[in-house]
């Protein structure tokens, strides 16, 4: 192949071959074709998936419309309890209240005998995890807190459930209070969680010192029923 001629000195210059080896090739396309198509396919899904979610998303912080009303079973369905959305940090008022929730459990132990513990604060458990912490994760956050809200907006006064969404908190609650009881080792080897029972510690919380504002800090307790614990909530996973 004959050397390209250079216009500036009038020289033949060496410029590399351009049909060499283009050399080997990386990522994606060093797959084979079925597991390009593999790799394909898992981002389609991927994008689908992030779409819809932006989509329900969406369709739940709008304005009721023609869609809203005529889906508004399954756009729920999607969203509680894990993605719920609220406008409490911003408007029309932040929240003003600490709430804590707390959980205790009666223990059977290997001898046939029983026992109550104490009152663990799983609250402050997820406050000591987040603090320090820059990157916390969404359970210790949102998780409890999330749940505990769920439940209160499903219940009346005296903690009887309002519907069918009334019952799935129930549910849920109890079984991430089960879980934590377990991640703390509340029960001995040989022993068995027979019930739990889950309150809330409500305070509000003090004005700054230039304020005027008078306000009452002692606390007050919503203490719900004694629930049984199931073999779904020992070994059934947390949704």
């Amino acid at each position: 192949m004959p050397r390209p001629f250079s216009e500036h000195d009038g020289t033949y210059a060496a410029f590399p071959d351009s049909g060499g080896d283009p050399g080997p090739r990386t990522g994606v396309a060093a797959l084979s074709l079925r597991y390009q198509i593999g790799v394909a396919l898992a981002l389609a899904v991927v994008a689908v998936a992030v779409c819809v979610h932006i989509g329900m998303v969406f369709l739940y912080v709008a304005p009721p419309n023609t869609v809203t009303k005529q889906h508004g079973r399954a756009i729920d369905d999607w969203i509680y309890p894990e993605f719920e959305q609220n406008w409490k940090l911003f408007a029309p008022n932040p929240l003003q209240q600490d709430i804590a929730v707390q959980v205790r459990a009666r223990v059977r132990s290997a001898d046939g005998g029983s026992r109550t513990t104490g009152w663990y604060d799983l609250s402050a458990q997820d406050g000591r995890s987040i603090d320090g912490n820059l990157l916390p994760s969404h359970t210790q956050q949102n998780e409890l807190r999330r749940a505990w809200d769920l439940f209160v907006a499903t219940h009346d006064a005296d903690n009887r459930p309002i519907g069918l969404r009334g019952t799935l908190s129930e549910t849920y609650l109890r079984r991430i209070v089960v879980l934590r009881l377990e991640r703390e080792d509340a029960t001995a080897r040989g022993d068995v969680l027979t019930s739990v029972q889950v309150r809330s510690r409500t305070a509000s919380v003090p004005p700054p010192k230039w304020s005027e504002e008078k306000i009452s800090v002692q606390p007050v307790y919503r203490e719900l029923s004694w629930w049984a614990v199931t073999a779904d909530d020992t070994e059934g996973s947390v949704r």
